[in-house]
């Protein structure tokens, strides 16, 4: 957190009331002496409030979530979920540099706000890492706080959660890869059987995940599913009608979850159905949170689903712990297929845009927005060889800047994990990758092998 800079807060020299180093989930930071404190089974919260100035901050330290291994699309989730739905902050955030750490990126933005008649700034950082995103909301309306704040920030540090590896997106060496397809296609590994029993399967709707008597279904993404809102009954109805409910018959009790306070919101259905094709009596869940695809899970029963994932729905309230969906998020990262030399050709790609919509810090008013946007290509040919080039353009405030990087060479798949590049940028480099699968094609993620921690792939799209 110490590289962790807005241009809300400067660095500014102690001012003693910070104490002996206190520990919440996987982080460790300074006690704030003076300041209310609250905790909760999911928050640490400090606040400070100046009844005559009318000023005041809150800052809020939330525990882990599962999350993906995209730090920006993590921070944009938990904006969505603990800014923009809880103050109504329409405005895009303001984003700071991203920061590295222990492993850990943390994405940092800023908005004003203006709710119920409070005027503020709320500030976001979101710390990705190991699969997981730890989130500091900082909410004042005034700087006078702004030396607590920073020293604060400085202070946090967080650690590898117990049992991640430091790689937790590439699949350890353990695994075995089966080149048997099982759908007609043009790349070599259609099955990764995993070390812990995890069977997956390409299939053409999605990928089957399979261990004894379990089966789990990815869905790919499906344009029919169209819910009208994201209520959980609308979002659940959508998806079970489109997902589900043509392959089975003889519904026996249509559950959902309840609402839950979680910033990321689970959608969740279960139901007694007989499968169509075998004409036996399964028990069927359907699942969606933060990222993760529509996942049905396929058991011979409910006490097998229990038992395996840990979740009873009769046991879910509005406080449950956010812990308790994480087998059922995690069991998303089985959509992974290794890599070989004859699944590159023709021309691969990744786009991305956004715009920033510039708020002043005093006094709200609109300051400006610019655009980013950025694409970048690889294109492959016989013998080994590749093209690759990367164009971006920044526009604000009426001028633009554009930037432009290419290289070329030959590539070579060290491994079924592991792809290497002879020329990116003027000099070789290394990637670990590998595939997800989507409805008739794959998407290609890639990491700078030298630094295994930062969890960002990028992910490119075959054209």
């Amino acid at each position: 957190m110490k590289q962790v800079v807005t241009v809300l807060f400067f660095l500014i020299s102690g001012t003693g009331i910070f104490a002996q180093k206190q520990s919440f989930d996987l982080a460790t930071y300074d006690l704030i002496q003076g300041w209310k404190k609250q905790a909760t089974n999911q928050t640490i919260q400090f606040s400070k409030e100046n009844t005559a100035r009318g000023s005041y901050c809150v800052i809020t330290l939330y525990k882990s979530i599962d999350a993906s291994d995209n730090p920006k699309n993590n921070f944009d989730q938990s904006w969505e979920g603990l800014v923009k739905q809880t103050l109504g902050v329409n405005a895009s955030p303001e984003m700071q540099p991203a920061a590295t750490e222990n492993g850990w990126e943390a994405q940092s933005g800023y908005a004003a706000f203006e709710k119920d008649g409070n005027k503020g700034i709320a500030l976001l950082v979101t710390s990705t890492g190991f699969n997981k995103a730890v989130n500091i909301l900082i909410l004042t309306n005034t700087d006078e706080y702004e030396a607590t704040i920073s020293k604060f920030l400085e202070s946090v540090s967080l650690k590898k959660p117990v049992g991640k590896s430091i790689n937790a997106v590439k699949p350890v060496e353990q695994r075995t890869v089966r080149p048997e397809a099982t759908v007609s296609g043009k790349f070599k590994f259609n099955i990764t059987n995993f070390d812990d029993g995890w069977t997956s399967t390409i299939k053409e709707d999605w990928v089957e995940v399979t261990k004894g008597d379990i089966k789990v279904l990815l869905h790919y993404p499906n344009e029919k599913v169209k819910p009208a809102n994201t209520d959980v009954n609308v979002m659940c109805e959508a998806a079970w009608n489109v997902l589900i409910a043509p392959r089975y018959s003889n519904i026996e009790n249509y559950q959902l979850t309840p609402g839950v306070l979680d910033y990321q919101r689970p959608y969740y259905a279960q139901a007694g159905l007989t499968d169509n094709a075998t004409g036996k009596k399964v028990f069927v869940a359907l699942f969606k949170r933060g990222n993760t695809c529509w996942i049905e899970f396929i058991t011979p029963d409910k006490n097998s689903f229990t038992q395996h994932f840990g979740l009873d729905i009769n046991t879910v309230n509005y406080y449950s712990d956010s812990e308790i969906w994480s087998k059922l998020v995690a069991m998303n990262n089985y959509n992974k297929f290794a890599i070989a030399a004859t699944d590159f050709s023709g021309k691969w790609s990744d786009h991305f845009a956004s715009n920033t919509f510039y708020t002043n810090v005093y006094t709200g008013l609109s300051a400006g927005m610019s655009t980013y946007s950025s694409s970048q290509y690889f294109e492959f040919s016989s013998g080994q060889k590749y093209k690759w080039q990367l164009v971006a353009a920044n526009s604000y405030g009426g001028s633009s800047s554009f930037a432009h990087a290419k290289g070329a060479g030959t590539f070579k798949v060290i491994n079924d994990w592991q792809i290497y590049f002879s020329d990116i940028e003027g000099k070789p480099k290394t990637y670990d990758a590998y595939f997800t699968a989507i409805k008739g094609s794959r998407i290609l993620w890639m990491n700078d092998a030298k630094y295994p921690g930062s969890g960002i792939f990028t992910g490119f799209g075959k054209e």
